[in-house]
């Protein structure tokens, strides 16, 4: 790709960018989000249609039309919010418009045995005739990546496909793409993870604001020096976030939210949860361990079969998200695609829906809008700042900000925060991480998921560890550190504290797995 250029009305994507891909290797794309990663794949596959610059594949200028004609082409990508069908099956999705045909009709017989061959390929153990949207995320996103290379491509694409998968799942991804690179495949690889960038790519190449810094050879390039080439800043370390945890909440503080035997059979079992104004109470454990499950019936997205929830000492139904937004209560998803963005709306329209909601026809003053959307651009360094943008337009990132602005906008006293950082890039998930420690410091009350265990430890006063949809302990103070919550994640023995936890009565589960 030589001299590509992409605009979107006044906003200038990509200007003038240079990026070459060779067979046989894995190649990071690195960049803060917005730097222009997603645009360049899209312009690479047709899905934007280029200003300036030319596409070269194999010798020969190509200009494709759409992703249709780049995957004829050789060109598969998988995309960072898994886009698959999930009232189809497993199979259907992997194999859908390559089905094999038997007299001129689709073999269902075919396209199960074809499916089957593609799972055991990423050592997947599923039911090809289970549907699709019964699986977790994770699991969606490794059939996403199973319909990607099931057909022979030249080039894959794979833009953060490791943002809902474990440490077993990266691995066994990172196998299928050493494969890959050994059968002679470019691969180009999009990831907000520094250590996966070390681990599997060959060359990195870098961009900021629309333009390329440089290419790089990634065994030769100081992670320091990647950091700085992305942000373009020199930055010591991430890790110089530090957030001092508060001194242990007294008993006599009334918790902004307490939840008693809270469960959802076949989701999670019973939880009892304390978080008291000004704490950050992080939620660790494995994917499937029901961190997310917890999250959403502490919301009422679902509704839960026992248990008590209270917010500021009343007794909440929180029979649907309403209750839980009427009484303070803010969440944002880990799916912020299917269950937070709008897209067809502005970026101003965006940060006022839930204030809007909460006003009902009230219509909330134009002026009243704007200011609202100038203060959170401003705070949470949006972008670009243009408060008329679509939001469809924006990278995941500033619209992960933008999720946020929508819910800080209505001043809630707890904030729930499902995986706030996944896909997002280095700096603005430093900016994420102090605010969050900042909104404790004045005093909202705060429940944090996040995958990565550091993230979580940096930031929590308490840490909750969940383990096979069941509590297994809670951590505080001087024991809130990775090491103890990687142990008690592979374990589930805990200890438990009754003065740690904030006075809740506790019974641990224990896994026999």
């Amino acid at each position: 790709m030589t001299g590509i250029s992409v605009a979107f009305g006044p906003v200038r994507a990509l200007d003038g960018v240079d990026f070459r891909l060779h067979a046989g290797e894995v190649h990071a794309l690195m960049g803060e989000n917005g730097a222009g990663k997603s645009t360049l794949i899209k312009a690479l596959t047709g899905v934007y249609p280029v200003d300036a610059g030319r596409v070269v594949l194999d010798g020969a200028e190509v200009a494709f039309a759409g992703p249709a004609q780049a995957q004829a082409a050789g060109i598969s990508t998988v995309y960072q919010e898994v886009n698959l069908c999930p009232n189809l099956s497993v199979a259907e999705n992997l194999l859908l418009g390559r089905e094999p045909r038997r007299w001129g009709r689709i073999d269902g017989r075919g396209v199960r045995r074809r499916a089957r061959e593609v799972l055991a390929r990423l050592h997947l153990d599923v039911d090809p005739a289970s549907p699709l949207d019964s699986h977790s995320i994770a699991v969606q996103q490794l059939v996403s990546i199973g319909r990607a290379v099931q057909v022979d491509c030249k080039v894959l694409i794979l833009d953060e496909p490791t943002s809902s998968l474990d440490a077993d799942e990266v691995a066994e991804l990172f196998r299928v793409i050493s494969r890959l690179r050994a059968d002679g495949v470019a691969i180009l690889f999009v990831t907000h993870f520094l250590d996966q960038v070390y681990a599997i790519s060959d060359r990195t190449t870098v961009l900021r604001n629309g333009r390329l810094v440089g290419e790089y050879r990634t065994a030769e390039l100081p992670r320091l020096q990647l950091v700085s080439a992305m942000v373009g800043r020199e930055l010591e370390t991430l890790e110089q976030l530090e957030r001092v945890p508060a001194e242990p909440a007294s008993q006599a503080v009334a918790p902004v939210l307490a939840a008693s035997g809270v469960s959802r059979r076949g989701a999670i079992e019973p939880v009892d949860l304390v978080v008291r104004p000004g704490e950050v109470v992080g939620l660790a454990g494995l994917l499937g361990s029901g961190r997310t499950e917890l999250a959403r019936l502490l919301f009422g997205a679902d509704r839960a079969d026992t248990g008590e929830i209270t917010v500021d000492g009343t007794v909440l139904p929180m029979r649907t998200p309403r209750d839980a937004i009427s009484a303070g209560v803010a969440f944002t998803s880990e799916n912020r695609g299917a269950e937070g963005v709008v897209g067809d709306l502005t970026v101003r329209d965006n940060i006022v829906l839930a204030m809007q909601a909460a006003r009902g026809l009230r219509r909330i003053p134009r002026r009243a809008q704007d200011e609202a959307a100038a203060r959170w651009i401003e705070v949470l360094d949006i972008r670009p700042p243009d408060p008329d943008a679509l939001l469809r337009n924006l990278s995941g990132g500033n619209q992960q900000k933008v999720l946020l602005a929508r819910w800080l906008a209505t001043g809630p006293r707890l904030l729930i925060l499902d995986e706030p950082t996944r896909g997002i890039d280095v700096g603005a998930k430093a900016q994420i991480q102090a605010l969050v420690a900042d909104l404790a410091r004045e005093g909202m009350g705060v429940v944090y998921i996040s995958a990565e265990l550091e993230e979580v430890v940096r930031l929590a006063d308490r840490v909750l560890v969940l383990r096979d949809r069941r509590p297994v302990a809670e951590l505080a103070g001087e024991d809130v550190e990775v090491d103890r919550v990687m142990e008690l994640i592979a374990t589930g023995h805990g200890e438990p504290d009754a003065e740690r936890r904030g006075g809740a009565d506790w019974e641990y589960g224990r896994s026999d797995a």
